[in-house]
This record gives structure tokens, sequence and C-alpha cells, in this order.
């Protein structure tokens, strides 16, 4: 309105602007001979004209604008209309669905007790006499006793119900079969859905007649003879099955969390424990020759054995120290904190914590010092320094000027995986404040980066094969290589198969010496001294999950 308002204005004062100017042509012809009367006209009406331009164009203005409020105003009252509408049906959605689910519920527990009511009810036995007696009031035969079921510990349609909405069916029929062999190749066939299958293990157990002896079964193959590769590696179907034998005996240790499922049976009985001990104790003398992987922390044989123990709660006949000379083998995975808890090696974890840092491994150090609240014992912040210390040692030549461009690229890559190490335990245990991890990461790009342009360079210096040439109008094409495989012929292992879902995904550099601890007298861990060379990404090896 105050914009209309400044060029009505405007407009008027139009006309007291044309009388002022009248007037200075009335003095201007004074001072002349010549008349202007007419020119003064011409003018008057030129100005006069613009005025009505001016008037007309203001008004079409106005009237726009009105015409503009009204339709927004018709717009906004039928957007409201819509939305109520829109409000009102989603409304209506919810009381049909919740009819519908209130139905449903009313129709389950109707049937539930029919069935209930069904089963109670007494049957009528009919005697040579035409006595009429309840079934319940019949006299049992003697070994009657020997088969009497248990209504509590029968298995309920309800409970099968519960078990399918947990668990796949097939792995529930395996487990109701103490089929373990099948169960070994349902979880080899479904290892892309590995996390999935590790969440409805427990629960496909407790359909299982024994849970503990089907386990106890699975584990029949764990030390069958390992197949040899033609490329050096580890044979990956047998590292596969040990890892499912790992993983059911952790599934199995779940089911005993379960209070409820625990204590309407006996699970593990004083047979299966016996059992359990007779495999342990064949399993024990086999640990003393353990591979590379026991002195990178992730030795499969070692964490098999403990968890054996652990499971079936037969740890008690071995010596403490024993077992605690076996945690550095794997302490690597992320079950190991646990595992020391269940076989009450807790307060041997000082001892275990100087083995490592003596053997240079101060990132497993720092790790198991967090999970039993040893930092004060063992500062984290100086066994990183130490480690990257160690590391860069490794890493400097005597002579930069003697050594070749591989050596020095190997020794950027065990500086580079030590770097990344240590990043990665600082932002796991929140060490920031103590130690920045910036110039840790200004480290790591300027490696990646010197690593990315050799490469480049290499990859430039090679020979680039020749174009064949015309020569006389015929062609010179390359040789034939008819010896070359079909390319489907090769598996892409990486690509087909997902890596162990329960291994601590911890990467550093290995030791670079041995020491036994003082504190742990004879149960000092002694390493192999091939070690000092392990520098990878990751663990010494990632197979294939594979049966």
């Amino acid at each position: 309105m105050a914009d209309t308002q400044s060029v009505e204005t405007l407009i008027d004062s139009a006309t007291s602007k044309i009388q002022q100017l009248q007037q200075a042509f009335a003095e201007l012809e004074n001072h002349r001979a010549v008349t202007l009367n007419l020119k003064w006209k011409e003018l008057e009406e030129h100005f006069h004209g613009l005025e009505r331009s001016l008037k007309r164009r203001f008004h079409e203005l106005e009237d726009q604008e009105k015409e503009f409020k009204n339709k927004a105003s018709e717009a906004r009252m039928m957007l409201e209309k819509r939305e109520a509408a829109v409000v009102a049906k989603e409304q209506a959605s919810l009381e049909r669905l919740q009819e519908k689910r209130d139905a449903a519920l009313f129709f389950i527990g109707d049937v539930l007790k029919k069935h209930k009511s069904s089963s109670a009810e007494p049957v009528a036995v009919i005697h040579e006499n035409n006595d009429v007696v309840n079934a319940s009031e019949e006299e049992k035969p003697p070994d009657a006793k020997d088969t009497v079921i248990d209504t509590e510990d029968t298995k309920s349609p309800s409970h099968y119900v519960d078990l399918d909405l947990k668990a796949r069916p097939q792995l529930i029929k395996l487990c109701e079969e103490m089929d373990s062999k099948g169960l070994h190749t349902f979880i080899s066939d479904n290892r892309k859905n590995l996390a999935d299958i590790r969440e409805e293990i427990p629960f496909a157990l407790k359909a299982a007649a024994d849970p503990a002896r089907l386990v106890l079964d699975s584990l029949d193959d764990f030390y069958r003879l390992e197949i040899p590769s033609l490329d050096g590696k580890r044979d990956s179907s047998l590292l596969g099955l040990r890892r499912t034998c790992i993983m059911l005996m952790e599934c199995l240790d779940q089911l005993l969390e379960d209070a409820e499922f625990a204590s309407t049976c006996n699970i593990i009985s004083e047979d299966i424990k016996e059992q359990a001990m007779v495999i342990a104790e064949d399993w024990k003398p086999k640990l003393d020759d353990l591979d590379i992987d026991a002195c990178s922390g992730n030795s499969l044989e070692a964490h098999a054995f403990l968890q054996l123990l652990a499971t079936f709660g037969v740890s008690s006949n071995f010596d403490e120290v024993e077992l605690s000379k076996l945690v550095p083998a794997v302490s690597r995975r992320r079950q190991t904190a646990d595992l020391c808890r269940s076989l009450g090696l807790a307060e041997r974890m000082p001892g275990v914590i100087e083995v490592l840092i003596n053997s240079g491994r101060q990132i497993d150090a720092v790790n198991l010092a967090n999970a039993f609240d040893l930092t004060g014992q063992f500062s984290p912040v100086p066994l990183l320094k130490s480690y990257l210390k160690e590391a860069r040692k490794v890493s400097s030549p005597v002579k930069s000027g003697n050594s070749s461009p591989t050596a020095q690229n190997e020794v950027n890559d065990r500086e580079l995986t030590a770097l990344k190490a240590v990043i990665k335990c600082i932002e796991e245990h929140k060490l920031e404040e103590q130690y920045p991890v910036d110039p840790l990461q200004k480290r790591v790009i300027q490696l990646e980066k010197a690593k990315a342009d050799k490469k480049r360079v290499v990859e430039a210096a090679k020979p680039q094969p020749k174009r064949p040439r015309a020569n006389g109008g015929v062609t010179v094409h390359a040789p034939r290589m008819s010896n070359i495989p079909d390319k489907s012929f090769y598996a892409t292992g990486t690509d087909r198969y997902l890596p162990y879902m329960y291994e601590r995904q911890y990467a550093y550099p290995g030791p670079t010496n041995t020491h036994a601890s003082p504190i742990m007298a004879t149960a000092a861990y002694n390493l192999s001294p091939s070690h000092g060379s392990y520098f990878r990404n990751a663990y010494q090896y990632q197979a294939p999950y594979l049966h």
C-alpha cells in the first residue's frame, strides 16, 4: 500500500510541476519578442498525455495484483483441503490395519486355546466289562516310567514357529537330525551370508536333541590331513572347516548364556565333558609345533583348543601356566579377551602383555591392556611410540645409496603398514587427545604418494609391444599363443568368497626380536625367529572360506 500511495502522490504532483513550468515559460516570454504560446501548448498536451498513460497503467497493475491475490487464496484453500483428505485416508488405513491385526491375534489365540484343550482332554478307554475310565486313570505298564515324556521338554508347534522366525528351516532340520556333516556343508554353501548364519545358529541349536553332542561331533575332521596346494598356500578347505568348528563352539557358548533355555535342560552332561576332555588331550600335543600364524597371533589351532576348554568347561584339568603360554598365539583374534576371562586367566594377563611387548607386538599388548583395564600399568601411548620407533629402525637402510629400488619399496611398505596399524589402534581406543594422529596421517599420505609415483614410473619404463605393420599388402600378425589356457579355468577366490567374519581386523608389522619375559618365568612363549620379516596389510593369509 505504501508503494501505491507513493505512485499516486507522484502522479498528483505532476500537475503542480506543469503549472510551475508554465509560469517559467511565461516569464521567459516576457523577455522575448517572439511568443511561445504555440510551443507551450504542444508541451502541455505531451505532459498531460504521459500523465493519462501512467494512470491507466497504474490501474491495470492494481487489477492484476488483486487477481493474483485471489488466485493465491484459492490455491491455498485447495492445498489445505487435499492435505486434510490425505490425513483422513492415512487414519482410515491405520484403523483398518489395526482391525486386521487384532483379528489375526484373536484367531491365533483361539487356535492355541483349542489346541491346548484338545491335548489336555482325557481319552476314554473301554474295558471288556464295558466300564469307561479315563486314560489318565489307566494303570501304566511296569516300564512306563522310562517312556514318559515331560510336557515341558516337548517342543510345541509355537516353539517351532518361533525358531522358524529366527533361523532358516533347513538349518533347523539339520540340527534336529543331529547332522554335523550336513551342518558343515550348509555353512560352506552359504558362506556369502555367513554373518546372518552366525546369528541364526544359536536358535537352530535349540531344536537339536543334544546341542553339545552335535557341536562335539562337528570337530571330528579338525585335524584331518592337509592337502598341499601347488602355490604353497594353506589348504583353504581345511581352514574353512576349522573356522566353522570355532564358530559352532562359540554359538554353543552363546546358547549356554541363555538362562531360560539352560534351565530347562542340562546342555552339557558329564559324558559330553569327558569326551571333550579326550579331544582336548589329543589336540594339546599338536600345539607344540605351531606355524607362522602363531607368531602373528592368529593361530586357528590354538584358538580352537582354548575355545574347546572354555565352551565345555574342562579348563580346570589343565595348568593355567601352560594355557597362558598359548595366549600370544591368539592375541590378534577378537575373542581373546573373552576366552581368557572364561578360562580364568585374567590374573596372568600382565605376564602375557610383557611377553608381547618384549616380542615387538606392542599393538596386541595395547589391546589386551585396554580389555583388562591394565592401561595404568601398561600405558598405551609409549607402547605405540616405541612400536613405531622400532618399525622405522627396521625400515631405515644403513646407506640409502646402497639400497636397491625394490628394497626401498619394501621398507616403505613396512613403515606404511605400521603407521596404519597405529592410527587404527589410536582411533579404536580413543587415544587422539594423548596421541594426535594428524602427523601420522600426513606421513601415510606422503608414503602412499611416493608409492604411486614409483608405480607409474615402473609402468612407463616397461617396453610397449610393437604394432604389426603391413608388408606389401600382407599384415604381419604377432605369433599366436596356442598354449594359453581358458580364463574361465581359474577361480577368482577373492571375489567369490568372503574372508572370515570373526577375526580381529588389526593390521601391523610383526616383531623384530624374540625375548622371554621374566614375569612369565617358565611360561615364556618361545616365538619362532622366522617372524622377524612378517609385515603384511592384514594376516599372513586370508584364504577363501571353503570346506
